[in-house]
């Protein structure tokens, strides 16, 4: 049992899902898994096994941001010995050609900082994502149906930005959305040799204001849930 998870040992899967939000947590779980259980819920942080086409499978809520995302993946792949994790959650969309419900694969995750920055010191490390977890997302959602982009994100560790300038270089250098945690997971899967990759459904859009409706959501993430199972498993 660790401090922030407090599962036993064995509870956790190799393979873990990673929403931000401990509510969508069990909602994928309860939608996507077989003899789903609830393996953890230290300070409301829920985590739920079960399995996916024969597959043991965790999802496990990560919080906001990058220094509670890091929090949950070092105890999980250190203390649990994850292999796999995939973030599943939502962005912003900054192309133009991107839309409301499209898919986003995050190929790469540029930041400003993030709770491992200490480490490089001067160094500009570049996170990626993992090539195969990737490639198979792609091909899971061609057969889906669903519109997906693949490239850069920007991982930002503030949600009320007021860098618009930072937002207009992003935009110009071709950063396809934002959100708050995919940089870290990136980080420490290559510093513990595991792999990731960040699946994000887009809710709203920096450029045209649009915003997905409350009711929406869960329609439309599903497709999300759906895509990174099966690239996990490919």
């Amino acid at each position: 049992m660790t401090i922030h998870i407090g599962a036993r040992p064995g509870d956790i899967a190799p393979t873990v899902l990673m929403p931000g939000d401990p509510f969508r947590a069990r909602w994928a779980a309860e939608t996507f898994l077989t003899d789903a259980v609830c393996v953890t819920q230290v300070r409301g942080m829920l985590g739920y096994t079960g399995t996916w086409n024969g597959h043991r499978v965790t999802i496990q809520g990560s919080g906001m941001g990058m220094p509670s995302l890091s929090i949950y993946a070092n105890e999980l792949i250190r203390d649990y010995d994850a292999q796999t994790l995939i973030r599943i959650g939502s962005c912003g969309g900054m192309q133009p050609q991107v839309g409301i419900r499209d898919v986003i694969l995050a190929m790469t995750a540029s930041t400003l900082s993030t709770p491992s920055r200490g480490i490089f010191r001067e160094l500009n490390f570049a996170p990626c994502a993992d090539y195969g977890l990737l490639a198979a997302a792609h091909q899971a959602a061609q057969a889906q149906g669903v519109k997906t982009h693949v490239g850069g994100i920007y991982s930002s560790d503030v949600f009320y930005d007021e860098r618009p300038d930072l937002n207009e270089q992003m935009i110009r250098h071709g950063i396809l959305g934002v959100e708050m945690e995919a940089a870290e997971l990136y980080i420490l899967a290559a510093r513990y040799g595991r792999r990731a990759l960040a699946v994000l459904t887009v809710s709203d859009h920096l450029i045209t204001q649009e915003a997905l409706p409350a009711e929406d959501r869960e329609r439309s993430f599903g497709d999300m849930v759906h895509i990174a199972l099966t690239a996990a498993f490919a």
